[in-house]
């Protein structure tokens, strides 16, 4: 089995990198962490026009087919970004909604959805909020967050969580993984401690490296699910993949504060965005514990 892309999927991640890139993403989380949806809306506008919604939804309903591979490229490079948004949610929901009329407005960005898995994530501006059984509901009350740009709302019902959907949250936790890394490396490059660059003390440098060995151990995971998928082996895939982009980009947001000291969990420091989203995405769509009991199942 390849796990390497093709000229056409490097292109199609390359692409979207520039494009939220250029989008400014720090300032989009701040704004919708405060409450300020329109950037976030623009940006959603951009990342569909880009193709990531259609690559969700089947031809028949005005996508591109479902192609779980191109999915988890752009999560990657949305969870790179810091992207705040239920993209990770309505892009499993293109996939749980059959012939729902949605399905064109999913694939064209006009529609936001959040799915309860338990909680919905930004059900205040989505245009549908669902369970897992396909029940629409209205969005409760306010939770705390971990992540100020992921918002998270009570919604009865909410419970669990689909293999599609942990797919994607793990390519972004990969994403994550891998800005933390490259601006871990960048700060021990040029922080200085003692007339020398902290990045050339051991103790930062096995830090990094077992950290990078990690993510790099994940990603192929990640990519072998998506090839896997619509096979028996399809779960299982995903939970490897899952357990292992969880603790990848954990402890990477854990290495990076160190690396970085108290600087960097502060508001006004954008390292801080990533740390948090890799701390509130560690338990999202399933534990790492429900994950590894799935793999020992499947054995």
């Amino acid at each position: 089995m390849r796990f390497v892309l093709d000229a056409e999927q490097r292109m199609f991640g390359e692409t979207l990198r520039k494009l939220l890139a250029d989008a400014g993403p720090a300032k989009i989380a701040r704004a919708w962490a405060a409450g300020d949806a329109g950037p976030g809306r623009a940006l959603w506008a951009a990342v569909a026009e880009a193709g990531v919604f259609a690559v969700a939804v089947p031809e028949e309903f005005g996508g591109a087919g479902l192609l779980p591979v191109e999915l988890a490229v752009a999560a990657e490079e949305l969870g790179r970004a810091a992207v705040p948004g239920p993209y990770v949610e309505t892009l499993a929901a293109a996939e749980l909604l059959g012939e729902s009329p949605w399905l064109p407005r999913i694939a064209e960005g006009e529609a936001i959805v959040s799915l309860a898995v338990p909680h919905a994530l930004d059900a205040d501006v989505a245009d549908l909020v669902l369970t897992l059984d396909g029940v629409e509901r209205r969005p409760g009350e306010a939770l705390a967050s971990l992540d100020p740009a992921r918002r998270l709302f009570r919604a009865e019902g909410g419970a669990g969580f689909t293999d599609f959907g942990a797919l994607l949250c793990a390519a972004q936790q990969i994403g994550l993984g891998r800005a933390l890394l490259d601006v871990s490396v960048e700060y021990a490059k040029t922080r200085q401690q003692f007339g020398r660059p902290i990045g050339e003390y051991q103790a930062i440098k096995h830090h990094l490296a077992s950290a990078m060995v990690e993510l790099e151990f994940a990603r192929p995971l990640v990519y072998g699910a998506a090839l896997s998928y619509g096979t028996p082996d399809f779960a299982r895939d995903v939970s490897a993949a899952k357990a292992a982009a969880s603790e990848a980009s954990y402890g990477l947001a854990k290495t990076a504060l160190q690396v970085h000291g108290a600087i960097g969990y502060t508001d006004e420091y954008d390292p801080s965005l990533w740390i948090r989203k890799a701390r509130a995405l560690y338990s999202a769509w399933g534990t790492v514990a429900e994950h590894r009991a799935r793999v020992v199942s499947a054995l």
